[in-house]
Parts: C-alpha cells; structure tokens; sequence
C-alpha cells in the first residue's frame, strides 16, 4: 500500500521525541476510553446507567469514554470495572533499550506466587 503524505508527516514527526512521547501518551487515553465504551454497551448500560451505578453524572462518563481525556484516576477506573463486572490489569512494558526493569518479578504471576508474609 502506498504511502499517504499524512503517513510521511507522522514518521517525520515521531522522530521528534517530546511528540512521539505525546502521541504515545495520546493511544493509551485512547486505549482506555474504547474500553470502557466498549464495555459498557456490552453491558447494555447507556451512559446515564453506569452514571447512575456510579452516583455520578453523565457528563462525567462521556468524559471518561473521551479519547482526549488524560484525568482517569486508578480509584475510578476500579469503580467503572466493578460495575462493569470487569478488572483492571495495568502493565509496564520496559521502552526498549532504556529499562533495567526485570520483567518476571513484576509480572502479575510472580506476585500471586508469593506469601502474604513477603508482602509485608
């Protein structure tokens, strides 16, 4: 498939560190506001349903199923996966060449693996 001059723009612009860093940033705002949508109408719940689940508003889930939104919260997003009878898995994937992070401890199979007492 050829090339569109929007496809040249963007690796023009990715070379740029501070806009790819904002693009990436832009996909997991993305990645999470299709999530909740996508889980909420599998529910058969409008907005103002999981709003009224939440004791929020509306307006307040259209904010959270907004691509363009950044504010989301680990407490609220828990509230909408419960309702949603969902989960929340989050996971830190090392950026290539930069992370010394060894992966298998803190993956979340590693964490189930080890005593209550170790957690302490």
């Amino acid at each position: 498939m050829k090339k569109t001059n929007f496809d040249h723009y963007l690796e023009e612009q990715l070379q740029d560190p501070a806009f790819a860093a904002r693009f990436e940033r832009a996909g997991e705002a993305w990645d999470v506001a299709l999530q909740i949508a996508a889980l909420r109408q599998q529910a058969g719940l409008s907005q103002k349903d999981l709003a009224k689940l939440l004791k929020t508003s509306q307006q307040q889930i259209s904010r959270l199923e907004s691509p363009g939104y950044e504010g989301h919260s680990l407490s609220t997003l828990r509230r909408v996966a419960e309702a949603l009878h969902a989960r929340i898995r989050v996971v830190f994937e090392p950026v290539e060449g930069k992370s010394k992070m060894r992966v298998a401890e803190s993956s979340p199979s590693y964490r189930s693996k080890r005593s209550v007492a170790d957690r302490t």
